[in-house]
């Protein structure tokens, strides 16, 4: 199901290299990533997880995020990750949006300003360097799943030749590694203060409520992988519990949303029935209007000066 235009992926897989759980401030980076990547109204949000995995699902777990456990855990090959972050993403999201967890300190107004460009690959530079994230259109995601060559990641983007575009920001975050700390210091009070943003918990009540964030990341679950129980491994929540949710949605919108199905130990064969489809895309496309309303009044009303006495 194609659920909106901007997904993200992070790579955080290498148990050899990447540091998901370190502390910058006072959360760790993984968590730093998400939060700007949610700023920007991305979504789904797909880790790709093996470093600290068990740490990282029970830290990020009510962030509403896609846990992917990696296919080579134990390597340091960045692209592995990115490729089956990639293969998972493809019709789901016209673009994706992706990070390596170990640079954590690029800024939300740099992100925004990535995804407002057009054109196949969108590449930000800083100083003459190229950093991340890096913005991937979908037609391009064939072309970087078939690359075979050296280099990894940066080998498949320069195959692309002039499909690339780059972006000049002077944000120093986009090169800020983790394995410089001081560069990490040096970036987090202007992260910090960037990181200042309205955030909205959209939920749908009656005398209490019955649906937000976490049960439309379910349901969207479900549907792409025609199972519950799978569903509920992809964002660490209990079978059990999932099937409350459910339950309690249907009673409240009168209709069936969740197509049941006999099955296995598995759980079955499960979909959305086309009205719970319908009313996952319409809530979604709701939500988003709401988001970008939100982030231009914040924006008008605090930062904006041409009306300030």
């Amino acid at each position: 199901m194609r659920i909106s235009q901007t997904g993200g992926l992070i790579a955080a897989g290498s148990r050899r290299v990447a540091l998901p759980m370190l502390q910058v401030g006072s959360i760790p980076i993984i968590e730093r990533i998400v939060i700007t990547f949610q700023q920007a109204g991305i979504f789904p949000i797909v880790i790709v997880t093996g470093a600290d995995e068990d740490d990282v699902k029970y830290r990020m777990a009510g962030h509403g995020v896609i846990f992917l456990h990696s296919e080579k855990p134990d390597g340091t090959e960045l692209f592995s990750s990115v490729k089956q972050g990639l293969r998972y993403l493809q019709g789901k999201c016209g673009r994706v949006v992706f990070a390596p967890v170990n640079v954590p300190m690029f800024t939300p107004s740099t992100l925004t300003r990535l995804m407002a460009e057009t054109g196949d690959v969108v590449i930000p530079s800083c100083r003459g360097r190229g950093g991340h994230p890096v913005v991937i259109a979908e037609n391009v995601t064939g072309d970087l799943l078939a690359y075979d060559g050296g280099d990894g990641l940066r080998g498949a983007l320069r195959a692309l030749g002039d499909r690339r575009r780059w972006l000049r920001v002077e944000d120093e975050g986009v090169l800020a590694s983790i394995h410089d700390p001081r560069q990490l210091e040096e970036r987090l009070a202007a992260h910090n203060d960037e990181l200042l943003h309205p955030m909205l918990h959209m939920r749908l009540e009656r005398e209490t409520a019955f649906f937000d964030g976490r049960l439309k990341l379910l349901l969207f679950l479900i549907d792409d992988a025609g199972s519950v129980r799978r569903a509920c491994d992809a964002m660490a929540i209990s079978y059990g519990k999932a099937w409350d949710l459910i339950n309690r949605l249907e009673r409240e919108l009168g209709y069936q949303v969740v197509e049941r199905r006999q099955g296995g130990h598995r759980g079955g064969n499960t979909r959305l029935t086309e009205r719970g489809a319908q009313f996952l895309r319409r809530y979604q496309s709701f939500e988003e209007r709401v988001f970008q309303f939100a982030q231009n009044q914040f924006q008008d009303t605090f930062f904006c000066t041409k009306n300030d006495p």
